[in-house]
């Protein structure tokens, strides 16, 4: 149906969106003409599932954020987003694009770069079907299904581009080629866009059916899926707003904890439990077919023929690890820090780090002992022995910290034919529901135990661990942070559940936390001790630095992002691609991005 695109030019949609191989990638839907097309809800939901096919990109329509295809999984996916952060410290060459954005060594791009100032032709193809859908012979309620799920993709995009980017263009119609207003026209403000934004997601969540009937195998984006989406974009803005700065925050709060709480008292979903709590946090993680389960509100599906990714291969030889960081973050079982828990082991002897300590620890990084569980690396666990850093030439995988990330290692899909693995993607879970919601009560004030219990202490209980109470103490690693005990302890529940599934960098920028990544990554502990059992022959070519005088791993040492900076009147927000602004001047920088940069 190559017609209905016939109103916009290829040249006007260049100066519209400064990026022409978006438009010259439009794929038609059929063979009709657009006015013979919109008459039943067939030919809605066949036009829908063209929004679906496009937000499969996760290089330029970074919402449904899964694995991408193919090769391209080696980069483009939710897994690796942790590289941006503090939890991850990739080295290789393939994610120099994460390692800088990091050490906040990042620059004004020429052209758009992953994730960034780009995937507009998406909101093109959904303002057309906005054009249309009044067209079909449906019921309102029938129509309003396929509005609100163009909707909450448009809501979603935008939300997401307004949190790297801060103004952008709101754009709401298909434009002619006569509208200079769009073409050469300002950013709209912020808040502006976002009020759009609210809109959508509010429609979304009030016209999308409970259930389409298609048995989440993974099927469309449902009611519940809507306020789950709603939540998080209205927790960032909500935060963003108390943090930095804006209008109004606590709306945006309540809309995150209301949307949250809807969900989680009337909607089908619950935590994945069969009772095990050292393995049920791991297990859904691990699965490859996520139909029917519980805790999994959408997930994208790969298969043989049709789609397929690699991410295991990649996964396991590029993520360089979890720091030292994300490694200390987790609790010891008396529900304290480990700087104030009597429990705590020490992190000398390797295998101590595990004992005592939050059960999802041991089901996030590699246990020793755990080798034969996971078939981690494929190797027999009698002659290959973990952890194993780059360098080592014995046989086993290598990373950077020491700190081998198995909570999505699979061991056979990790091993499957190349770029034809069938990995599937969560992309929404029940568990940050739960999170969103305390933490939104948490900053409006009106956190009570009952909420506790009823969110983040169902975490808890997954994997047996004491319960969050209203008068927890304060972490000294925290005490300078700027906010209760009780929200930083908030904080660390969603660093620690949400670990590997996108999240981190994004909660440090919101919540105006960007100088913690100004603090070097390390690894584990590597002194004398630890290299003569490790790595006796001295092959380990990470570096080490110290850290209060005992030596630890530094995987950056020596590279061009040892000393990681964040620079708050620049970093909080992505630069404006210099291709976009010299095909509309008027679109401007952000702030402390000079294109000389």
């Amino acid at each position: 149906m190559r017609k209905y695109i016939i109103k916009i030019s290829l040249a006007f949609a260049v100066l519209m969106f400064g990026c022409n191989d978006e438009f010259l990638e439009r794929q038609p839907l059929d063979e009709i003409t657009n006015e013979a097309f919109w008459n039943t809800e067939n030919d809605l939901k066949v036009y829908n599932n063209s929004l679906y096919d496009l937000a499969r990109d996760d290089e330029n329509v970074p919402i449904l954020m899964g694995h991408d295809d193919g090769f391209e999984s080696q980069s483009r996916g939710i897994w690796h987003l942790s590289g941006f952060s503090d939890d991850t410290a990739p080295r290789h060459s393939r994610h120099d694009f994460f390692q800088r954005v990091r050490a906040g060594k990042h620059i004004v791009p020429d052209n758009p770069v992953w994730f960034g100032y780009r995937g507009w032709n998406f909101i093109r193809a959904i303002n057309f079907g906005m054009e249309n859908y009044d067209k079909a012979d449906v019921t309102e309620e029938v129509r309003n299904r396929y509005i609100g799920e163009a909707r909450l993709f448009r809501g979603w995009f935008y939300g997401e581009k307004a949190q790297k980017f801060g103004d952008v263009q709101w754009v709401d119609k298909t434009v002619d080629v006569d509208d200079e207003d769009i073409l050469y026209g300002e950013r709209d403000d912020h808040e502006f866009v976002m009020d759009k934004v609210l809109e959508d997601l509010t429609f979304a969540t009030q016209n999308l059916p409970d259930d389409w009937g298609d048995g989440n195998a993974p099927g469309r984006l449902n009611r519940w899926s809507a306020l789950l989406v709603k939540s998080r974009i209205c927790l960032f803005e909500g935060t963003w707003r108390k943090y930095h700065g804006g209008s109004n925050p606590d709306l945006w709060l309540q809309e995150a904890a209301d949307a949250a709480l809807e969900l989680m008292q009337n909607g089908p979903y619950s935590l994945y439990s069969t009772g095990n709590p050292a393995s049920d946090y791991n297990a859904i993680h691990r699965m490859t077919d996520l139909s029917g389960i519980s805790e999994v509100l959408y997930w994208r599906r790969y298969e043989l023929g049709i789609f397929t990714n690699h991410v295991q291969s990649y996964h396991k030889d590029y993520n360089g690890g979890a720091t030292k960081s994300m490694v200390e973050d987790y609790l010891c079982t008396d529900g304290l820090p480990i700087t104030l828990s009597p429990l705590y082991q020490g992190d000398e002897v390797y295998e101590n780090v595990f004992v005592n300590r939050d059960p999802r620890l041991r089901q996030t990084v590699l246990h020793p002992e755990d080798q034969a569980i996971y078939r981690f690396g494929n190797h027999d666990p009698d002659v290959t022995t973990y952890p194993q850093v780059q360098g080592m030439s014995t046989p086993g995988l290598k990373s950077t910290t020491g700190y081998h990330i198995i909570k999505v290692y699979e061991n056979n899909a990790a091993y499957a034919t190349y770029n034809v693995s069938s990995t599937p993607a969560i992309i929404l879970r029940f568990g940050e529901a739960l999170l969103n919601y305390a933490e939104a009560k948490a900053e409006l004030g009106t956190i009570t135990q009952a909420d506790l219990d009823m969110s983040i202490n169902l975490l808890r209980d997954r994997v047996g661990m004491p319960h969050m109470t209203l008068e927890v103490p304060m972490d000294p690693r925290y005490a300078n942070d700027g906010v209760t005990a009780l929200i930083a302890e908030i904080r660390r529940e969603r660093r620690v559940e949400l670990f590997m599934e996108g999240f981190r960098y994004d909660d440090l920028r919101r919540w105006k936390q960007g100088k913690k990544l100004e603090i070097k990554d390390y690894g584990m502990r590597w002194d004398e001790a630890n290299k003569n059992r490790i790595d006796p022959n001295g092959e380990v070519t990470i570096g080490v630095s110290e850290v209060n005088g005992i030596p630890y791993l530094d995987p950056y040492a020596g590279t061009d992002y040892a000393d990681p900076v964040f620079d708050e009147s620049k970093h909080y927000l992505w630069p404006i691609p210099i291709s976009a602004i010299s095909q509309n001047p008027n679109l401007g920088q952000n702030p402390g991005w000079g294109v000389s940069e």
